[in-house]
């Protein structure tokens, strides 16, 4: 699974943050976190000096930050993070009457993470908030809980039929979109001018039901048919796709249009911007 990018808040104050899922803990934007210490207007400056007074801090620079690619309103951006452990070191090189609360913070994140491993339930709430809070609506925000929901159902079916995880799910993956879509997964991304993003959340709702649709289908159609192999589950695959193309035929002849849309989220959804970001300069470092 790829790195996970979160905003978290401070006292109101954004802290980015990426969950590294091999290593399975977080790293913390470097910048953010000396700017909720201090409350300078210029963290960017202050590591500088910080750097120049401790040399030890200044030596060791290179083993304590983690240079790693996050998404911003200007594209994907190589921004300082660290781990708790180069977090806590920074600390130590800032005299802050907030360094106590904010080692409070810092491990409770790390001790969410572990009970959102264990109950996955809160995973999924927090999966909603940040949805909501890069301006999807709520109509959206259900129909993709419930996608990812039934995304779940289907490859534990295609697990329990002897389906590989990789390029086999994936395979087949493209065998339902491209069915009932007309495009595979790679093709309709492509469409919509999307490279690494996620293509579920750039779907429109009409898009993302009939997606749900399908998978749910070829879920319902491999409970019953009991597939075995990658072969016997290409077939399935295809049948459940078909079912979702049905149901968009019959939508658009209803509408007299295409309901494969070209548009992405940033298209639709207001781009993630509140006072609060506006005051700290996240982006240069």
């Amino acid at each position: 699974m790829a790195d996970e990018s979160i905003i978290k808040l401070f006292e109101g104050k954004q802290v980015r943050v990426v969950w590294n899922e091999k290593e399975e803990k977080y790293y913390f934007s470097v910048v953010d976190i000396v700017q909720v210490l201090t409350d300078s207007l210029n963290p960017t400056d202050y590591i500088k000096k910080m750097k120049a007074r401790d040399k030890e801090l200044a030596k060791g620079w290179g083993q304590i930050v983690t240079p790693l690619a996050y998404q911003t309103a200007g594209g994907k951006q190589k921004i300082n993070f660290a781990d708790l452990e180069g977090i806590f070191r920074l600390i130590q090189s800032i005299p802050s009457k907030k360094a106590e609360p904010v080692k409070q913070w810092l491990a409770e994140q790390g001790a969410q993470r572990i009970d959102q491993i264990i109950d996955p339930e809160q995973t999924f709430q927090m999966a909603v908030e940040d949805y909501r809070r890069q301006g999807y609506s709520d109509k959206w925000i259900n129909e993709r809980m419930r996608s990812i929901e039934m995304r779940k159902e289907l490859t534990d079916e295609w697990k329990r039929g002897g389906v590989k995880e990789g390029k086999e799910f994936a395979l087949l993956t493209d065998i339902i979109t491209k069915a009932w879509s007309g495009k595979t997964t790679r093709e309709y991304k492509h469409f919509k001018g999307l490279t690494k993003e996620n293509l579920r959340d750039n779907m429109t709702n009409i898009e993302l039901a009939l997606n749900t649709l399908a998978e749910a289908a070829t879920t319902e159609y491999s409970k019953q048919y009991n597939p075995k192999g990658l072969n016997e589950n290409k077939r399935v695959a295809r049948k459940g796709g078909d079912a979702a193309r049905a149901a968009r035929e019959n939508i658009e002849q209803g509408l007299g249009r295409s309901i494969i849309s070209p548009n992405k989220a940033s298209d639709y959804i207001r781009p993630i911007e509140d006072a609060e970001a506006k005051e700290l300069p996240l982006d240069n470092e």
